[in-house]
């Protein structure tokens, strides 16, 4: 078995860590012991370019007791946990090709080693699996099933394939997904966010001015736990909705060239590129800091950053202290990779446990249905979305109501007014 990671005696480490994260991810358990009879993903060669972390070895041991054959790449250089990446090989047996810090040249590299496996279907946490499958190896695509897709950026990139009508395999949007994006883009993301910059910086949030880039699911999140450690939250967008609706939130909201002289924190979260610009950058106070937790770096320029700067050097693990030619210095956060995950350790397992309860789901019913399915992306099916529910409730010891007969004949009729 082929694999390239950091250090196979991490694994005893790994295996604990796993353990610990799977006593939080009862929805994706329950699913685990049903694959583990019925094997609906038999034989099935997956292609995962996920974080390697301990939840999704947790999925990844679904899979498998699921009857799949899966091999795994980083979605991101900076988000895998070595430990994981060890565990999975040598107690899972899986392909494992993800080291944290691993350059570009890496990265790229790993992605098509998994490639090079011949996957039936894909996994991707931002498109790049699909993307390259695309540009690359378009061998491969007339033996692939389908795919889906966890995040928001990549699914945006996913959409514009299929308008463009060049995607050449269904996918499912599994960050469509309401147990998803209303948890974990909103929950997870908060907390764990805000996590990776208090690890990076070790500094207070509380009575600081904390710019919020976007105002989508994830933006929200981070605003709402910000908000909470006593910060001042500046919101900034480009949707007149998104910015009402941060309005009437509470919260102040005004274009980045304004908020960049304000600012303590800066955080984009928008999966756009170009937010935090070379002017903005030199309208921001002495000692800001700065950092993304959106799926792509690109949403800070930092290109843009380094030529304006005279000085650049790491003074804290994941932060590196750029010195502008005026003088100021401002920091940035673990490369402007997401920082949720360069700097800690992503999102809690409970939240996790929904959206990779999304993604062993919705793999299951690609290969119950993926032939039959057109070459576009599709939302997760409402039935699933709402066991998911369901089973994270009854974990959780929450009962509800039920309709009565009387009252679901109301709501499906038309005859019964005031």
């Amino acid at each position: 078995m082929k694999f390239d990671i950091k250090n196979i005696k991490l694994a005893e480490e790994g295996r604990d860590s796993v353990e610990w994260a799977g006593r939080s991810m009862p929805v994706l358990n329950s699913i685990k012991e049903r694959f583990a009879r019925e094997k609906p993903l038999k034989g099935v060669r997956m292609g995962i370019c996920l974080h390697v972390t301990t939840e999704t070895a947790n999925l990844l041991d679904t899979l498998k007791a699921g009857g799949a054959e899966p091999a795994v790449c980083a979605s991101n250089p900076l988000s895998t946990q070595d430990y994981v990446s060890a565990y999975l090989v040598k107690h899972l047996k899986i392909p494992v090709f993800a080291i944290k810090g691993e350059d570009t040249k890496t990265y790229y590299r790993h992605i098509r080693a998994v490639l090079d496996t011949r996957p039936m279907m894909t996994m991707d946490d931002g498109a790049d699996l699909v993307s390259i499958i695309h540009s690359d190896r378009k061998d491969l695509i007339d033996g692939i099933i389908g795919g889906t897709e966890e995040t928001t950026t990549g699914v945006i990139r996913l959409r514009a394939m299929a308008e463009e009508g060049v995607l050449r395999f269904p996918l499912i949007a599994v960050n469509d997904a309401k147990t998803k994006y209303m948890f974990d883009n909103r929950y997870g993301t908060g907390q764990s966010t805000l996590d990776g910059i208090i690890r990076a910086t070790n500094r207070l949030i509380a009575g600081s001015v904390f710019v919020v880039c976007g105002y989508g699911w994830c933006s929200k999140g981070l605003a709402m736990r910000a908000e909470g450690m006593g910060a001042n939250v500046v919101v900034t967008e480009v949707d007149p909705l998104k910015a009402l609706e941060a309005v009437m939130d509470g919260f102040r909201v005004m274009p980045i060239a304004k908020a960049a002289g304000i600012g303590d924190f800066f955080c984009t979260l928008t999966g756009d590129i170009g937010v935090i610009r070379e002017e903005h950058f030199l309208k921001m106070k002495d000692g800001a800091i700065v950092a993304n937790s959106g799926h792509f770096n690109v949403e800070l320029d930092i290109g843009g950053l380094r030529r304006i700067s005279k000085k650049v050097r790491s003074i804290r693990t994941f932060v590196d202290e750029f010195t502008l030619k005026n003088g100021r210095k401002i920091y940035l956060l673990g490369e402007g990779r997401l920082v949720n995950l360069a700097a800690a350790e992503g999102h809690p397992s409970s939240v996790m446990d929904m959206s990779f309860a999304n993604q062993a789901l919705s793999a299951e019913y690609m290969v119950r249905n993926g032939k039959k399915l057109k070459n576009r992306v599709y939302s997760v099916p409402e039935p699933i979305d709402r066991e998911i529910a369901r089973l994270k409730l009854a974990s959780m010891g929450v009962k509800i109501d039920t309709l009565t007969k009387e009252q679901k004949k109301y709501l499906t009729s038309w005859e019964m007014g005031t």
